[in-house]
This record gives C-alpha cells, sequence and structure tokens, in this order.
C-alpha cells in the first residue's frame, strides 16, 4: 500500500546497488541517551534560547516551557512507537513513508534535509560569544572550526563517541546546577512569581503577559526539548531497538527537561527586578551572584556544550543521508558514495558531505534560513504525527513495538498544536519552504516516481 519494502521483500530494496550496508548495533540505553542529550545540549538551550523567551515571556517563561514540555510528551510518544515499529536511520522519512506513501516520506525527508544542513551551523556559530571570557574570536571562524572538529570526531566509531559526548554532556548539567543553585540561593521573589505573568516594558514599567502570549511562545518552547527524536536516527545502532528505541526517547526528555527547567525557575526567582529578567543575560547574572571566575567556567561549559551539539548533530544528519542513499534517492552514483562506510563503521562519505558545507555556511548570512527551519521542523513534526495515526493499520497493528498510552489522542492533539504554529510563522519562511518543498515534489515527478521500482525504496532493517 505506502510501497515500502523490507530487506526479505525484494533484493531491490537492499540498496546500495553493491550490497546492503548496515550499521552496527554498538550502544545500549546509556550510550544512546548521551548521545541524544548531547543533541538537546541543555546548556545551549539554557543560555541561547531561553534568553529570547525572558524577553517576551518574562515572568512566564518557566510556565511556558513547562506546558511545551508536558505538549513533547505526545511527540515523545509518536516517535516511541515509530522509532520501535520501523528501527531505521532515516528516522522521521523512513517512519513516515512506510505508514503514510513514499511520496510523503521524500517530503518529509527533504524538510529534514534543510535542518541537517542549516541548525548545526547556526549554533556553531554561537560558540564565539561563550569563549569571549578567554579569546576573542570571529563567530563565522569559531563556527566553522567547531563544525570541521565535529565532522571528524563523527568519523569514529559510535560507541567512542559516546563517550566523548558523554564527558562534555556532565560539563553542561554542572553548569546548568550552578545556575540553578545561584539563583535559588540569590532569590529576590517567591514561587507565586512563577504564575504573575510579568515582563518589563519598554519604559521599565511591568506589562502584563497575556493567554495569547504564552500561546505563541509555545513555538520556541515545544523545541526547547526537542532534540531527543536523535534517538530514533540511532536506532540502527541500538541494541535492541525494540525496547531500547522508547526507553531512550522518554528518558532524554525527562531528563533534559529537568535540567533546563530547573534553572529557568531558579534564574526567574533569583534575578534582582523584573527588568534584569527580561533582559535575558543569564551570564551576567551568574556573576553577580558569585564572581568573574564562576561566570567564565559557566561561559566555558556552554562553549563545551554547543561543540557537543556539533558533534551528534553531525553523527544524526549524516545518518539521515547514508540512509536515503541506501533507500536509492539519488542517481545511481551518488548512492554508492553516501552509502560507504569507514573502517570505523561509520558513514564518511555522508559524514564529510554533512559537516564540510556546514562549516562553509557559517560564512552566509542564514537569518532567512533559520526561519525556514523553524516552518521545516514543524512541518516534519507534523506529518510525523500523521503517521502515528496510521500506525496500527493492517499488518502494523500486529507489528511487535512499543505502543503509546492513549493513541490516537495523543497524535490528534500532536496535529492541532502544530498547525497552529505554523499559522503563526512569519509568511516570507511558508512561501521559502513552500518552494522548497514544491521543487522536491517535482523532483519526486520528474525522476523518483517514474522509477519507482529502482529508486526510493525505503528499507527497514532487522531489529
Amino acid at each position: 500500500m505506502t510501497d515500502t519494502l523490507r530487506p526479505a521483500d525484494t533484493a531491490v530494496a537492499q540498496a546500495p546497488e553493491h550490497g546492503h550496508a548496515k550499521l552496527n548495533r554498538s550502544i545500549g540505553v546509556v550510550g544512546g541517551t548521551l548521545l541524544t542529550l548531547s543533541c538537546v545540549t541543555p546548556a545551549s538551550t539554557l543560555f541561547v534560547v531561553v534568553p529570547d523567551l525572558f524577553g517576551t515571556l518574562g515572568t512566564a517563561t518557566a510556565l511556558t516551557i513547562a506546558i511545551g514540555s508536558l505538549l513533547c510528551i505526545a511527540v515523545a510518544f509518536c516517535y516511541s512507537e515509530l522509532g520501535t515499529l520501523i528501527p531505521s536511520a532515516g528516522g522521521e522519512y523512513a517512519m513516515v513513508s512506510t505508514l503514510a506513501g513514499r511520496l510523503a516520506g521524500w517530503l518529509v525527508f527533504v524538510l529534514s534535509l534543510l535542518v541537517v544542513m542549516i541548525v548545526p551551523p547556526v549554533i556553531a556559530m554561537g560558540t564565539a560569544d561563550y569563549l569571549a571570557p578567554v579569546i576573542h574570536l570571529d563567530p563565522s571562524v569559531a563556527g566553522a572550526a567547531v563544525m570541521l572538529l565535529a565532522t571528524l570526531a563523527g568519523l569514529l566509531d559510535l560507541r567512542a563517541n559516546a563517550w566523548i559526548t558523554g564527558v562534555f554532556l556532565v560539563l553542561e548539567v554542572i553548569a546548568a546546577a550552578v545556575v540553578a543553585l545561584l539563583g535559588f540561593t540569590h532569590a529576590e521573589r517567591g514561587p507565586s512569581s512563577l504564575l504573575s505573568m510579568q515582563v518589563a516594558g519598554a519604559h521599565g514599567h511591568a506589562d502584563t503577559v497575556t493567554a495569547m502570549l504564552v500561546v505563541s511562545g509555545l513555538a520556541i518552547a515545544l523545541f526547547v526539548t526537542q532534540g531527543f527524536s536523535t534517538a530514533v536516527y540511532l536506532s540502527e545502532e541500538l541494541e535492541n531497538p525494540r525496547r531500547n528505541v522508547a526507553r531512550t526517547v522518554l528518558a532524554t526528555l525527562a531528563i533534559s527537561t529537568v535540567i533546563i527547567l530547573v534553572p529557568v525557575v531558579a534564574i526567574t526567582l533569583g534575578a534582582s527586578d523584573l527588568t534584569e529578567l527580561t533582559g535575558g543575560d543569564i551570564g551576567t547574572m551568574v556573576t553577580a551572584w558569585s564572581n568573574s571566575a564562576v561566570g567564565t567556567f559557566v561561559s566555558l561549559c556552554v562553549a563545551l556544550a554547543i561543540i557537543n551539539a556539533g558533534i551528534v548533530m553531525v553523527i544524526q544528519n549524516s545518518r539521515v543521508l547514508f540512509a536515503s542513499a541506501r533507500d536509492k534517492a539519488w542517481p545511481s552514483p551518488v548512492n554508492t558514495v553516501f552509502a560507504k562506510l569507514g573502517r570505523f563503521g561509520s558513514p564518511w562519505v555522508a559524514t564529510l558531505a554533512v559537516g564540510i558545507p556546514g562549516a562553509a555556511l557559517c560564512f552566509v548570512n542564514l537569518d532567512t534560513l533559520y526561519g525556514v527551519t523553524g516552518v521545516s521542523v514543524t512541518g516534519m513534526y507534523l506529518l510525523v504525527a500523521i503517521a502515528a495515526l496510521l500506525s496500527r493499520r493492517n499488518h502494523h497493528k500486529h507489528t511487535p513495538a512499543w505502543r503509546m498510552p492513549l493513541w490516537p489522542a495523543m497524535p490528534i492533539l500532536l496535529i492541532a498544536v502544530l498547525t497552529y504554529i505554523l499559522t503563526q510563522q512569519e509568511p516570507q519562511y511558508l512561501l521559502w519552504t513552500g518552494g522548497i518543498t514544491a521543487a522536491a515534489t517535482l523532483y519526486w515527478a520528474l525522476y523518483l516516481r517514474p522509477r519507482r521500482d529502482t529508486r526510493w525504496l525505503v528499507s527497514i532493517p532487522d531489529a
């Protein structure tokens, strides 16, 4: 029905053209959780994304993140069920292709490819700000260096990367804990302020944060912990994926929510006044609560968190490109090259194809592309939620997999929320993403669909 093949169905499904390339199952729940948490990058989220929320939501920031985290449970349930039902390095596109058809899966792949190429360099360029206490670097140069370092790390064995990212993750968790401790011990207001719904206005007066502002803020808050989806991309390399994918997804969501939300509460309570809180300069607050040495330590931990995120994103994104080649998304020579595995078992050509252009993009103005990425992520999640609604049709109903509670209410709720988020995006970003999606549909119509027996055959590896 959906033209998606399993390895046993036909040899054609075993892309690339010269044999069926498989990734090694080398990590368990702990290693997978470390890698996935590193992609969430709690510390960089706390220091980069949360300040923007403070600027618009003030004391309602913690409440908005809490609501967003609750909504993310529905996202996590969808990913857990689909990731165990369809354990493929293709992630979203493999899941959607299997359940909603090959065209829908192709469009999800294109949306994910936009995210693959844009988000890592945007985050990497933030490294310079947090290295400033030690050395002043041009953001583009620092970002390019981080991308190249992440690319080199991505060529290594996945188990080695789990240890590397695990060490960095410990440091960023320590930084978040320091912020939380300092905020709570320097509290200027009581817990009731978390529901006071106030933000500093243009002239320093307190303005009320309306319910509509909170709802609009969910567009960012929903994605504060969204990196838990990385577990699905690692499903081919997780031992016993039918059980461990769901455990990794849900554990990562729970841990990352705590790591981010607790410091946000502490900052809200510890800010000296509403103007300082709305300003969102967390580094200055940390220095005021302690001293410059502690502030420098926290900044360096955040810089390491960004490097950590770069490594994990390159790992994740290279798996997507590898899987697309294995599933014959491109002309034969391209499929053969992208599906090559190196001596450490990693898709080395796909890793270079993701990392090197990412370094080059650090020298490009990415403001518009960043807006396009927001629309792409929302659209991708929307299609995943639709696939979750279709996950119990026909033989899929009896396939061994982790099953979400409250189905189909969870995916229906998610579809409603994400549809609203899309309506709140800037028209120009919707137009850019729509144009790219239209071009992808044209490629499907002119190249992939006429070759449906030999191209875009989404194979599902044995679990």
